[in-house]
């Protein structure tokens, strides 16, 4: 057998067997368990705090904003979404504990003219479109289409 081949054989026993060895130290020990990710992240992904709750945690004090918002196009849009998380506001329900965004970027990060975006979705230019006032001093958020 030629020198060469001889070399490139040793070389690769010495690359698989470091790469079993690296192997042992590097893959968690309950990788594999449930399928190909590490079974140990079901127990620590339950263990973190709860940060979002659903639309009905809502509805169930603002009743009144979840029907009205129901029948326009944010029905399917959480909460969330434009008031951040709601887990502060549960636990204490004063109204520091909800973000109310009132300047124009925060709706032009979906209403802003993209040419890229849905169409489903209204589009205008803020850099044009009542450049002097405040969405919502003119669109409730909860019924934009009055």
């Amino acid at each position: 057998m030629p020198k060469h081949i001889l070399r490139l054989i040793i070389l690769f026993v010495i690359v698989i067997g470091l790469f079993l060895v690296a192997r042992q130290f590097l893959i968690p020990e309950s990788f594999g368990e449930y399928g190909h990710y590490r079974a140990n992240s079901i127990e620590e992904n339950a263990n973190h705090d709860i940060k979002y709750v659903d639309r009905a945690e809502c509805a169930e004090c603002h009743d009144d904003i979840a029907a009205l918002k129901q029948g326009g196009p944010h029905k399917n849009i959480n909460c969330q979404t434009c008031h951040g998380p709601g887990n502060l506001h549960i636990e204490d329900p004063t109204p520091e504990n909800i973000v109310k965004e009132t300047e124009r970027e925060f709706c032009g990060r979906c209403h802003n003219k993209n040419a890229a975006r849905a169409k489903l979705i209204k589009q205008i230019d803020i850099n044009e479109h009542n450049i002097e006032s405040k969405c919502i001093e003119c669109h409730n958020p909860h019924e934009p289409w009055n």
